[in-house]
């Protein structure tokens, strides 16, 4: 997945939370619905995000971008940047 990818996912998350805040302030979803969905938002963004530095981090240091990979939600969850 190239950077421009993993960015245009970033932010079509970022909406989504945005309209799942919306969805809740109308009463259109329940608070329940909306806290377990932006749960499973943010760990997919922490995971684009940690593959995002990583395909960065190889380019600088000039290994191939494309070896990078995805890494487990337990592990790049909490990382303090």
């Amino acid at each position: 997945m190239a950077d421009e990818q993993i960015l245009a996912r970033i932010t079509a998350m970022v909406d989504e939370e945005r309209g799942l805040r919306d969805a809740v302030s109308s009463g259109r979803i329940d608070s329940e619905t909306e806290h377990e969905r932006l749960a499973e938002i943010e760990s997919a963004l922490d995971q684009c995000w940690d593959l995002l530095r990583q395909r960065r981090a190889k380019s600088e240091f000039g290994e191939n971008p494309d070896d990078a990979r995805v890494r487990p939600a337990s592990q790049v969850e909490g990382y303090q940047g």
